[in-house]
């Protein structure tokens, strides 16, 4: 137990990200972005600290290199590092929220350029998933008073009525509050738990990038929580498609939604789209979260 307490302490304390909220200024027809990158293992890193040093999740680094050991990757081993991301298929305005991806997207205007804020992030346990649709951000506050809900403390009897802010504070230092369901995008105490399902709901970021996303959103802003584990986009020529694991198991056929997102991807490039559906099959399959060509503009 000291020795899982110690590597917790290590996960929160020592760890310098080489990236945080990546920014992309967009084109009106490409919908891919980033490169996929790579990395040498050193000694006692584990997963973990790389994915929060490359600003990712724990799902997209474990996807991405399957079959290897989160805690004990070998030294010396070459890892991909997945920081090409597919946008989804949506209005670019405000704040999306992918739960699949486990990844939230900020578009806005800055200057002449529509440009895209992205960091991975945390969402609820099963049976606790944030709610799809819409919202907006109707209150911010930096260093955050957590109320704790009733629900919450039924599961945990010892917890006090009210968190203040400090390093037992789950909300860490900034949040960003939705218009309903008492949810809202805050940082954590706990960074461990970004890319995986570890909240009541609530959409959780790395402290370093819910401070960099903090300033940047306005309150109005608007949200929306979207399910999409697959994800079509286009990038000069080639067209790419991403895939994350169905985790509520909501599309028997995802080859449909692929259809859709063809005709979505054609009315915005005006442009035919030819697909190679045996590589969209096999990529739909394999669900690793990296954005592979599959067919071409015509």
């Amino acid at each position: 137990m000291k020795a899982w307490n110690l590597l917790l302490l290590f996960l929160i304390f020592s760890i310098t990200p080489a990236f945080s909220l990546d920014r992309f200024i967009l084109t009106a027809d490409e919908t891919v972005i980033g490169e996929i990158l790579h990395y040498t293992v050193s000694d006692n890193e584990t997963l973990l600290d790389i994915a929060r040093t490359y600003d990712l999740g724990y799902n997209q680094i474990v996807l991405a290199n399957p079959g290897v050991d989160p805690w004990i990757p070998p030294k010396g081993l070459r890892l991909v590092i997945p920081k090409m991301f597919v946008l989804p298929p949506e209005s670019r305005t405000g704040i999306i929220v992918n739960l699949p991806e486990m990844r939230l997207y900020y578009f806005r205007r800055e200057g002449e350029n529509l440009v895209v804020y992205t960091a991975p992030v945390g969402i609820g346990t099963e049976g606790k998933l944030t709610t799809e649709g819409l919202y907006t951000i109707y209150h911010k506050k930096e260093k955050p008073y957590w109320h704790v809900p009733e629900s919450i403390r039924k599961e945990d009897p010892t917890l006090p009525p009210v968190v203040p802010p400090g390093p037992d504070n789950p909300l860490g230092d900034y949040a960003l509050y939705l218009s309903r369901e008492a949810y809202a995008i805050h940082g954590t105490n706990r960074p461990w738990g970004i890319g995986r399902r570890v909240s009541h709901g609530c959409i959780r970021l790395y402290p370093e990038d819910i401070e960099a996303l903090f300033p940047l959103v306005p309150i109005g802003t608007p949200v929306k929580v979207i399910y999409q584990p697959t994800k079509l986009g286009v990038k000069g020529n080639t067209v790419y498609l991403q895939v994350f694991p169905d985790i509520e198991k909501r599309f028997p056929d995802p080859i449909l939604e692929v259809i859709k997102q063809a005709a979505f991807l054609e009315d915005l490039t005006g442009k035919n789209l030819l697909l190679d559906f045996f590589k969209v099959r096999k990529y739909i399959k394999k669900a690793d979260g990296i954005p592979r060509p599959v067919g071409q503009i015509r």
